[in-house]
């Protein structure tokens, strides 16, 4: 298990390779369709939000007010990245972040930034948002949150020792892709067409 701590540098990123299990401590920011599209079309982020160096977990959490009055995340799943690819090379560029965290991969515009600035794409256990859940130590800050709605809205969340694995790297790999490639050949072969 390799353990990622924010702030992340481009080194550390660059020699993780698809396959490697990572543990994430520090600081994660939330995105979802709103914020992809929003910062995509020119939006700024909020003051206080440095996606620079940063991950931004593809998430829409589900987040209550504990007796204390405090933002309490009770599931933070990760939700269905293909719909950020129109938006996530440009932000990868832009900001410079060094992680997306996701299920279910990305396409081909998003390894190429991958490879091009040092990011790689991560990809956390699906159907398991309780669980991702307890390793959210609290929750620092959430922004846009009257713009675009809690599921919408960007945390700030502090975690420690998330889980997650690398499936799409800074070197070109992707592990969804081969495994498309892979079942498409199989499928061929048993159709007779291969």
């Amino acid at each position: 298990m390799i353990k990622l701590t924010h702030p992340f540098t481009e080194e550390q990123v660059r020699a993780l390779r698809v396959g490697d299990a990572v543990e994430i401590t520090g600081v994660l920011f939330t995105g979802r369709d709103a914020v992809h599209k929003y910062l995509y079309k020119g939006g700024e982020l909020p003051p206080g939000v440095d996606l620079s160096n940063a991950i931004l977990y593809h998430c829409g959490p589900v987040v209550i007010r504990d007796e204390n009055g405090e933002w309490k995340v009770v599931a933070a799943g990760p939700t269905t990245s293909i719909r950020e690819e129109p938006y996530q090379a440009e932000l990868i560029r832009r900001f410079k972040l060094r992680g997306i965290i996701g299920k279910g991969g990305m396409g081909e515009q998003t390894l190429a930034a991958c490879k091009e600035h040092g990011c790689v794409y991560l990809h956390a256990i699906g159907g398991a948002a309780q669980v991702l859940a307890e390793k959210i130590v609290r929750v620092r800050n959430v922004y846009l949150m009257e713009q675009f709605g809690s599921p919408e809205a960007i945390w700030e969340l502090e975690v420690r020792d998330f889980p997650a694995v690398v499936t799409m790297d800074s070197h070109g790999r992707s592990l969804h892709q081969e495994v498309l490639e892979a079942s498409t050949a199989a499928l061929k072969a048993r159709l007779g067409e291969g």
